[in-house]
């Protein structure tokens, strides 16, 4: 059997990604067929190109060598790939967008099938991101970072706060009087008690709130590891539990009630978040389209008035 080229794209998506599922959700299939492409590019090659550590997977030096020999010629190939699909359609332009995960879900995903061109989503680092728009490799970015690459532009379009959020059946009565009360090593114990969501990925946001509020590391480990923030929500709303998350990501469970807003925190955690462009582009009509979405669904009318007052 000869050297498949899914097996050469699915092995740079991991060494990029370094794990497994980043790269099943990068490539849009599932992880039993990422390890089975991995697997059969080192039965081919006869080397092991990962060791697998506890978070992610770390590339072997045959690894590294296979990887600096094909990541510019499969950049080629994906810009061909796009180049052709552009060609395909007279009457149908084609952009690339790239963003996280949740962004997608919460913001576009219900759009898709209502707008007059075509569109590839690319998920992964906001880096990587950034780099990607600037070799042309997509058109527009959703992210909370900034480039200096003088060929891009970055808009801010709104905020993201990072707030401990509740089920609608939580009671947090105990914990707004302790907040009160300005005792916070009280509320730190009791929340301490309680149910925690987090994500498989990372838990980056709760280590972060919980640094910013109670001045040291977060020393437990939530009760529920669920796929990413998205099944959170999902799994918080009309129930009991806690967990810490960008604001706009629930903003429409906090409004009908199923989910609470619990604590913004002593220091709030915000971060502006951006549209990222080339200055000069083919494909303005169809951002703007997008942008346009974006900048509807990320003003919840339950948060007018936080991000009213940082734009002003």
């Amino acid at each position: 059997m000869g050297l498949n080229l899914e097996w050469l794209r699915t092995f740079k998506s991991i060494y990029e990604q370094g794990t497994l599922t980043g790269a099943a959700q990068e490539l849009f299939i599932s992880q039993p067929g990422v390890s089975l492409h991995l697997n059969s590019l080192e039965a081919y090659t006869g080397y092991k190109l990962f060791d697998r550590s506890a978070k992610k997977l770390v590339p072997t030096e045959k690894g590294k060598v296979i990887y600096n020999f094909i990541e510019e010629p499969l950049l080629k190939l994906e810009n061909a790939e796009q180049l052709f699909h552009k060609s395909t359609k007279t009457d149908r332009a084609t952009i690339s967008i790239g963003m996280c995960f949740e962004t997608f879900q919460y913001t576009l995903e219900k759009y898709i099938a209502t707008l007059p061109f075509n569109i590839i989503i690319k998920f992964g680092d906001y880096p990587q991101m950034i780099n990607d728009l600037d070799k042309g490799l997509l058109d527009l970015i959703i992210t909370p970072q900034k480039g200096d690459q003088k060929n891009l532009e970055f808009k801010p379009f709104s905020k993201e706060k990072i707030v401990l959020v509740a089920g609608g059946k939580t009671d947090i009565q105990p914990l707004n009087a302790l907040l009160k009360k300005k005792d916070m090593k009280a509320a730190e114990n009791w929340l301490k008690e309680q149910l925690w969501y987090s994500t498989a990925a990372d838990m980056e946001h709760l280590k972060r709130f919980w640094q910013f509020n109670f001045r040291h590391q977060m020393d437990f480990k939530p009760n529920y590891i669920v796929p990413n923030i998205c099944s959170i929500v999902r799994c918080l709303s009309g129930e009991t539990g806690f967990s810490v998350v960008p604001d706009f990501l629930c903003a429409h469970e906090i409004e009908n009630g199923s989910m609470k807003l619990v604590w913004e925190g002593e220091q709030v955690i915000e971060n502006t978040l951006y549209f990222g462009t080339r200055k000069k582009t083919m494909y303005a009509a169809e951002i703007d389209k997008v942008q346009r979405i974006f900048s509807t669904e990320f003003v919840s009318p339950s948060l007018v008035n936080s991000y009213a007052g940082s734009h002003q």
